[in-house]
């Protein structure tokens, strides 16, 4: 995997060296999917697309809450025209957002409409092109060349109206949704999904378009592990430097859906594959983009809230500490950029929370020490300890109003 060096920095200066793959910058109205550009956020509204006046509210409101590109979908040419009104609608009414059209089956007529009204088009590989599911049989090599002829010809005139608009495509392989002449070839398989991708990205190539986003989703984290680490060691090996979008597609709901998500997420982004994220849960979508916020923040890619510190407690302990961090979080949840750390002790908690901007550390019986970052601070009593934290950071220049 080509990699390049992206350096974060900590709290106290100190800097990682995390190896990221190297990716061409791909634009997407006025988000930069790849290169140097931060891993972008995005989520898919529910609202049916002929919806016009639901799908702007919707949009607006993923829009506010951080969600950089906001995807829908387009299943018939009337729902692509649809588009055109939501666009300019949310210009006139909002600001421009960056958007993205899912087009599924047969949808040549569907894409080369929405094209002209959003921002990046998304096809999947193994729906794009009609092909017969087929129960027996070998495929000759004729009937290959002719379905991948087929696929050249429905391919064409998409990227010539994209590339004639500087616009993008994400080619979107799903594991549940491969072409049978992939089935034939390469099974149910990651390779399959990488090979499924790839005749597309060639295609695409021969017509000298690059604005590619790719993504090879699947419901199960190890396939969907095993088909992005596949992808980058082949696409790299290829010269193929295209960004990926990342996902765990039908990661369902609740705990177990978060924990998926992060586990498959998570997982590539520390090995530096991953350029855009969606958090796919079977909820409102809003609640997808805490979570995708989470997860980068936890491994150092983006900083949009506070970082809580704080220790599992034990015998050492003498406050209820899930209590005051919770107290802790209510004060200072809108501040952004800050390391707070909660220390039950003065056993291990200055040194636990040295890269920590402030510290909340129980220091004898009704008694709270408070630092800024190593330096002790002041001895306040326990009842007014987040009070007296939010006037140091005030103090400090560091608080903004709720």
């Amino acid at each position: 995997m080509t990699t390049t060096a992206s350096s974060l920095i900590l709290a106290d200066d100190a800097s990682i060296t995390i190896p990221r793959r190297k990716t061409r910058p791909v634009p997407v109205g006025s988000v930069m999917i790849g290169g140097q550009h931060p891993v972008v956020v995005q989520s898919m509204i529910n609202e049916d697309t002929l919806d016009i006046e639901g799908s702007v509210r919707a949009i607006r409101e993923l829009h506010e809450i951080g969600c950089e590109l906001v995807r829908v979908t387009v299943p018939s040419l009337s729902h692509a025209r649809a588009l055109e009104k939501i666009r300019k609608t949310l210009e006139d009414t909002y600001q421009p957002v960056p958007l993205v059209a899912d087009v599924h089956h047969d949808g040549l007529k569907i894409a080369l409409e929405v094209a002209k009204h959003v921002d990046k088009v998304r096809i999947n590989p193994g729906l794009f092109v009609f092909e017969r599911r087929r129960t027996s049989g070998e495929y000759s090599q004729e009937e290959l060349n002719a379905v991948h002829q087929s696929i050249v010809e429905s391919l064409k005139p998409l990227v010539e109206s994209l590339a004639s608009q500087n616009k993008a495509m994400r080619i979107g392989v799903n594991h549940g949704s491969l072409a049978e002449r992939m089935l034939y070839m390469f099974g149910d398989t990651p390779l399959g999904m990488v090979e499924s991708a790839l005749e597309f990205v060639h295609i695409c190539e021969e017509l000298d378009y690059h604005n590619l986003v790719i993504s090879f989703k699947a419901s199960r984290v190890p396939v969907m592990l095993a088909a992005y680490r596949l992808a980058a060691r082949r696409f790299d090996a290829l010269g193929m430097d295209y960004p990926f979008h990342l996902g765990v597609t039908e990661a369902g709901d609740g705990e177990y859906g978060r924990i998926k998500s992060t586990a498959g997420i998570g997982t590539l982004l520390a090995e530096g594959i991953g350029d855009t994220i969606r958090v796919s849960l079977t909820e409102d979508p809003k609640k997808e983009i805490p979570v995708c916020y989470g997860i980068l923040q936890a491994l150092g890619l983006r900083k949009t809230m506070v970082e809580y510190v704080a220790c599992p407690s034990c015998g050492r302990t003498l406050f209820n500490l899930e209590e005051v961090l919770h107290k802790v979080r209510q004060a200072t949840y809108h501040l952004t950029g800050l390391d707070i750390a909660v220390m039950g002790c003065i056993v291990n908690g200055p040194g636990e929370m040295a890269d920590a901007d402030y510290g909340y550390v129980g220091r004898g019986p009704g008694m709270i020490a408070l630092y800024r970052g190593k330096e002790e601070i002041k001895l306040v009593p326990e009842a007014e300890g987040v009070n007296q934290l939010v006037e140091l950071i005030k103090a400090d220049g560091r608080w903004l109003e709720p």
